[in-house]
């Protein structure tokens, strides 16, 4: 079964101006995503997601100009192999390093996808796992910065939808964080808040935050601090009561192992389109899973991601939450791509049942939405 082509596509889906959201990295204006194509001379064809990593096309670019050339011809089934040739390349020596995870995630991805449609498995099955329920929060491009009364009535909203678990974005500043936190918790006593600053706070501001988090009972306080910081995470993990948590800009698992032996993230999040796609989630998965760590991934942009992240989280043993995308410009999961996850009614999802990741792709939609250039957030 020899690779044929690999093939990256450029999406983006501009937000119309009543959908847009504030977060710690700005105003949401469209949604970008990279999807990855592999084809074979067996017929099969195999989709993942690269990240889009607020750099769409160059992302794309490296995927067509420099990756696939190196997997054409080679055995689609040898994932592991495709995963040692491509780091060969790119990640030791004159590689890119972060930009080149970023880009073979897509392809491990879509690889994976070709074995289970291979042997005619929903993927969660050929990684040992079941359809079981896997709790989900509601995340995403959502819940930002707005006033209380409109932030607790989002809340509500996702309630009604199921949802027990909602992650609010922080970062705005101390004072204005910890008045929405203690809106949402007095409108919902019984719901699970977690937050998320985006790297926004600076260390002062962080530890001014943690102590009204404890008081009403966050769950964890996401990338307070640039990831190059580790000094301020063990700062901010001696002094304050709340778990903090990172890994979506964390790639491969050398640099998980790392957050691990630190010691101060004990929420890990990796994104199976960043880390180096499901193949690394999977050694990360086991490596927080000797350290008594679970894995709550990060998801991002299209259905193909956030379906291989529910199968991810199925088969694992350590599994967390599943970051549910809520955005109001969600098109990238519901017109790009078919359903990703079944969803339950208690605020659960169940992996899709199909073979391989079970997501089928509109590719009419895909070629109507071509990339656009400039920024995702501004």
């Amino acid at each position: 079964m020899r690779i044929t082509e690999v093939t990256a596509f450029g999406v983006s889906v501009p937000t119309p101006p009543h959908a847009q959201v504030d977060l710690g990295f700005g105003r949401s204006v469209k949604r970008d995503a990279v999807l990855v194509r592999v084809q074979t001379e067996a017929g099969i064809t195999g989709w993942g997601e690269s990240h889009h990593g607020r750099a769409p096309g160059t992302v794309a670019h490296l995927i067509n100009t420099a990756l696939a050339p190196l997997l054409t011809g080679a055995d689609a089934a040898d994932v592991t192999g495709a995963g040692g040739t491509l780091a060969s390349a790119q990640l030791r020596g004159l590689g890119l390093g972060t930009a080149a995870a970023i880009a073979m995630s897509g392809i491990d991805l879509a690889l994976w996808d070709i074995r289970a449609k291979a042997a005619g498995w929903p993927l969660h099955r050929l990684l040992g796992g079941a359809p079981r329920a896997i709790p989900a929060y509601a995340g995403g491009v959502a819940l930002g910065y707005q006033p209380p009364a409109a932030l607790t009535d989002e809340v509500h909203r996702l309630r009604e939808r199921g949802f027990r678990a909602v992650k609010l974005r922080v970062g705005d500043g101390p004072g204005v964080d910890a008045e929405r936190v203690a809106a949402v918790r007095e409108a919902h006593p019984d719901t699970t808040i977690l937050t998320d600053a985006n790297t926004a706070y600076t260390r002062e501001q962080a530890l001014a935050v943690l102590p009204v988090l404890a008081e009403h009972d966050v769950g964890w306080l996401e990338e307070p601090l640039p990831r190059n910081d580790p000094e301020g995470y063990a700062e901010l993990a001696r002094r304050g009561a709340v778990a903090l948590a990172a890994g979506e800009n964390h790639f491969t698992r050398y640099e998980f192992a790392e957050l691990v032996r630190a010691g101060s993230i004990r929420v890990l999040q990796p994104d199976l389109s960043k880390v180096g796609g499901l193949t690394e989630a999977l050694r990360v998965a086991a490596l927080a899973s000797a350290w008594h760590l679970p894995v709550h991934p990060h998801t991002a942009s299209t259905g193909v991601n956030m379906a291989a992240t529910v199968h991810f989280l199925a088969a694992i043993d350590n599994a967390g939450y599943f970051e549910a995308d809520v955005s109001a410009n969600a098109a990238l999961h519901t017109d790009l791509t078919s359903a990703p996850f079944i969803p339950g009614q208690d605020g659960t999802v169940r992996p899709l049942d199909a073979p391989g990741t079970g997501v089928d792709i509109d590719e009419e939609f895909l070629a109507a939405h071509p990339l656009l250039d400039g920024p995702g957030f501004r």
